[in-house]
């Protein structure tokens, strides 16, 4: 608790992650802009794609926001069901270039490392937003974006009272005092600086208020072989950091026994400015002669689109929350919310296997045989005992499929 960590430096850093990650994938202008499955897979670290995710469902409610008229009345039910399907339809066609994935990567590394280094700055920003009445099951949707410390953040929802009468000021003072008493609780700052050393070097000490500063002229020491896949992305120099803010010094990081050691560059000889140390590639564990771009757009040709993982609007129920007619296909019936939820709470995570259930379930020919497949395949291999509610909002679905 003794160490306090500069969020101005966790920006800092953010700002040159997003930077040496873009220069690694756009390479060139035809680069193809990013689309949801690439989004979602883009980097190791899961909670920098996540938070990406939670800044892409801010623009889609946003959008969703500004669609209203004095004129026309849009709570009308046929309206809402309309403009549900239509955000449905939008939200699939995520198209991502440089100019607008980079400052939401930046910001998304910066809020990962604030997670830890200011915890009731990250709970007011990223789990209450800016809601004016908080509600615990709100709450509960801010943490599904979270995977750094996420114990934490779920215990103190868990020593929350089940009342609708939680302000903000309430909650504020509340999380002051939870971490106070459970501080010795956290993820340790060191493990999640390891996870991200890996795309670009970092140690704690970096981050630290009072911690070593670089200068811009000092020799560094130098650095251990870095770790380059074979045929790898061409490396690109990180971008200059503006004298205000001097960059963050790289440590030494162990190479994976996969990639090939390449030599060190050689040390700054003063007064002759050196060149700057190689970008180090992002890692691939895939076979390591396929670029960036193209293993991630070729490693789930299948796989959702970003924004069929994001949750709809708590205001706005989506379609299949509410009675309707018929459906043709339970891939165009599950609503974005519901495709957050099944993948993530039926499926573990895992796009491809919700996807390839779906395209079975849409294949068969009757409610009894969906509902066998559910029963008997589905709900042993992926242990759903305990997984009621979402097992019953999918059988709904069938039922409305097979009506």
């Amino acid at each position: 608790m003794n160490d306090k960590y500069s969020l101005a430096k966790c920006a800092q850093y953010g700002r040159r992650l997003a930077a040496r990650l873009c220069d690694q994938y756009f390479t060139a202008a035809s680069t193809p802009p990013l689309d949801g499955a690439a989004v979602l897979k883009f980097t190791p670290v899961r909670q920098l794609n996540l938070l990406v995710v939670r800044q892409l469902l801010g623009q889609w409610q946003a959008e969703t926001a500004r669609l209203r008229s004095p004129y026309f009345d849009f709570e009308a039910a046929p309206v809402q069901a309309a403009l549900t399907q239509f955000m449905n339809v939008l939200s699939r066609h995520i198209s991502l270039g440089r100019a607008a994935y980079e400052p939401l990567l930046a910001q998304a590394a910066a809020d990962t490392l604030g997670l830890v280094a200011d915890p009731a700055d990250s709970f007011q920003r990223l789990l209450l937003g800016t809601t004016e009445h908080p509600t615990l099951a709100g709450l509960r949707e801010s943490l599904r974006y979270i995977d750094v410390d996420k114990p934490f953040y779920a215990g103190f929802l868990d020593s929350l009272p089940d009342s609708k009468d939680l302000s903000r000021d309430f909650l504020t003072h509340r999380f002051e005092l939870y971490h106070a008493a459970n501080y010795k609780a956290h993820q340790p700052m060191q493990r999640l600086v390891a996870e991200l050393s890996a795309l670009l070097p970092l140690t704690t000490a970096d981050l630290l208020e009072d911690g070593p500063v670089s200068v811009a002229n000092a020799t560094p020491a130098p650095p251990a072989p870095v770790a380059v896949p074979t045929q790898a992305a061409p490396a690109v120099a990180a971008p200059p950091v503006a004298s205000a803010a001097p960059p963050v010094p790289e440590p030494t990081v162990i190479a994976p026994p996969t990639f090939v050691a390449a030599p060190a560059p050689a040390p700054r000889q003063p007064p002759v400015p050196a060149a700057p140390a190689p970008a180090r590639p992002l890692p691939n564990t895939d076979a390591v002669s396929v670029p960036l771009h193209e293993k991630l757009r070729a490693g789930q040709p299948n796989a959702a689109p970003l924004a069929e993982t994001l949750r709809a609007n708590a205001t706005m129920p989506s379609l299949a929350e509410r009675p309707g007619p018929k459906v043709e296909t339970l891939r165009e019936a599950i609503s974005i919310n519901q495709r957050f939820s099944f993948i993530n709470e039926l499926f573990n995570g895992e796009n491809m296997d919700y996807h390839a259930a779906i395209q079975h379930l849409d294949s068969l020919p009757s409610a009894e045989a969906a509902r066998a497949y559910i029963t008997g395949d589905l709900s042993q291999r992926y242990d759903w005992s305990r997984k009621e509610e979402h097992v019953n909002k999918l059988l709904k679905l069938i039922e409305r499929k097979f009506a």
